[in-house]
């Protein structure tokens, strides 16, 4: 079994105000978390969320307990301004799927999902 990581994806959106663009880089990861079973790591302005088999269980516990089925990540999410952000969510339901919101100051949202390879 490889232990290698690969990417899935790799995208970025500009902001022509000051013409930064944030960078969103998702890795398929064959050994995740304390059990080290597969999963997916979104990274994006230096934070690594790690989509694996324990955390995922309790982010879709709260989900269900708070009734939504796009549950926000806040604490590793980038919500400093209204008008530029970056979002990362659990989507709960078969599959389970990770998705990333990234808006700049000239953007429009963009959204991208994911399929976890496990569920919970």
């Amino acid at each position: 079994m490889t232990t290698e990581k690969t990417i899935l994806d790799e995208w970025s959106v500009k902001d022509l105000e000051d013409g930064s663009s944030l960078t969103v880089t998702v890795l398929s990861c064959p050994e995740l978390g304390n059990q080290s079973l597969p999963g997916i790591q979104v990274l994006c302005m230096g934070t690594i969320v790690n989509f694996e088999p324990g955390i995922v269980e309790r982010w879709a516990y709260q989900a269900t307990k708070a009734g939504v089925e796009e549950y926000l990540i806040e604490d590793k999410s980038w919500l400093v301004h209204e008008d530029q952000f970056v979002k990362n969510y659990l989507l709960v339901g078969s599959p389970l799927k990770a998705k990333v919101s990234v808006k700049t100051r000239s953007s429009k949202v963009i959204s991208r999902e994911y399929d976890l390879p496990f569920d919970v």
